[in-house]
Order: C-alpha cells, then structure tokens, then sequence
C-alpha cells in the first residue's frame, strides 16, 4: 500500500504514463490503475481523461501528497 505516489509526467504531452511509488520505483500506468482499482492503495482513486486511466490521491487538506505535486 503506497501513501505517497508521484506523476512521471512522462507522456507525450505531459500526462503520467509511469507513477514513482517511494521505496518501490518507477511502476506502468496501467499496472497502478489494476493496483488502485483492486484496493491496494486506499488513499487514491482512478479518474478518466479522454478515454485514460490515471491515477490521482483522494483529496485532502495536505497539498505535499497529491499525484502532481
């Protein structure tokens, strides 16, 4: 279970095609977006962009956890 997960902004136009999760590394977009959807990281949420799967943190007042902070 990741509490803190950071956006690569690794796609062609900036979107996250990669997380970094700390203590784990770099993992796929679409491997996250299984994880999320399976309960495996309870403080994020799956969103969809124009037909993508991205992964984004469950908002709360600490700005330091967020995706793409």
């Amino acid at each position: 279970m990741a509490k803190n997960i950071r956006g690569n902004h690794d796609g062609e136009n900036g979107e996250n095609d990669s997380y970094t999760i700390t203590g784990r590394g770099v993992v796929d977009r679409n491997r996250l977006v299984q994880e999320v959807e399976q309960g495996k990281h309870p403080n994020h949420h799956v969103v969809n962009i124009n037909g993508e799967e991205y992964v984004r943190s469950n908002p709360d007042s600490t700005e330091s956890n967020n995706v793409n902070k």
